[in-house]
């Protein structure tokens, strides 16, 4: 059950930030297990992909989180690139919506879904440069497992357009299947497998999925809803948004600001291991 509804003027779930207390009471004698988004959460959103960089002050606090506990990104982007951004060697990484999943050397932690599904998606990108290529502000980004079609750039007229053409071409894809983000559509396959299907299995691969494990999440797109919806009532999931939505998260913080400082409260709480 989702925990507030589309069009509300103010917020049904409090603040991580200003509940932080409660939160610290929850994980007492528990250890915790971090998993991060990347984009609009560990930085803000940005105009285009490769504009979404990682501060500094980021890098460093998640690195200390890293090292207190397990910690993992769970990010749209392909594990390669997120890795290429975060530039942590402490971390595990879940890319592609958890379609590939690493763990730091010498972990062990290595896992692959959907790889039948990668000549439908290949072949439709293909399809796709060839219908819309040419629509200006349009960026159409191959992550192996998904395509992801930007529209954040696109005059709001041509985006009905957009949309037409790929459910068009889609018709011819039944693996596949549309989701809808920030202004982007999202092309994956038409499988089992999620934000919060990669979160479950990380616990379960670590034997992290016990009553002494307090999982958190945090995330700010549709994407990120599976994983709140994983962790309902076993965990601490933070939705990362500056206006009241629909969403399965218990607590919010506004914006990549707010996820730094709530960050910083945490590594001052949790005992190196």
């Amino acid at each position: 059950m989702l925990g507030a509804d589309f069009g509300m003027s103010e917020w049904t779930i409090p603040s991580a930030l200003a509940d932080f207390h409660d939160i610290e009471n929850t994980i007492e004698g528990r250890r915790a297990a971090v998993f991060l988004d990347y984009d609009g959460t560990l930085t803000p959103i940005v105009d285009t992909p490769e504009q979404a960089e990682l501060s500094d002050e980021m890098r460093a606090v998640v690195r200390r989180l890293g090292d207190r506990c397990v910690t993992a990104i769970v990010s749209g982007r392909t594990r390669r690139d997120v890795q290429a951004h975060v530039r942590l060697d402490n971390l595990f990484y879940a890319g592609t919506h958890g379609f590939e999943i690493v763990g730091p050397e010498g972990s062990g932690i290595h896992h692959e879904v959907g790889q039948e599904f990668l000549p439908a998606m290949q072949e439709l990108h293909q399809r796709l440069r060839r219908a819309l290529g040419d629509t200006p502000g349009l960026l159409l980004e191959t992550k192996g497992y998904s395509l992801a079609v930007h529209y954040r750039l696109v005059q709001e007229s041509a985006v009905t357009r957009v949309e037409s053409v790929v459910d068009g071409l889609m018709a011819d894809y039944p693996t596949l299947r549309k989701t809808h983000g920030k202004k982007v559509f999202e092309i994956r396959p038409r499988f089992n497998w999620n934000k919060g299907k990669a979160v479950q299995w990380i616990l379960e691969a670590l034997d992290l999925d016990h009553a002494d494990v307090v999982p958190f999440y945090m995330g700010d797109d549709t994407t990120d809803e599976d994983a709140f919806e994983v962790l309902e009532g076993r965990g601490v999931g933070i939705l990362v948004a500056d206006e009241p939505r629909s969403t399965a998260a218990r607590y919010r913080l506004e914006d990549s600001a707010e996820v730094a400082r709530f960050l910083q409260s945490l590594v001052r709480i949790l005992h190196v291991p």
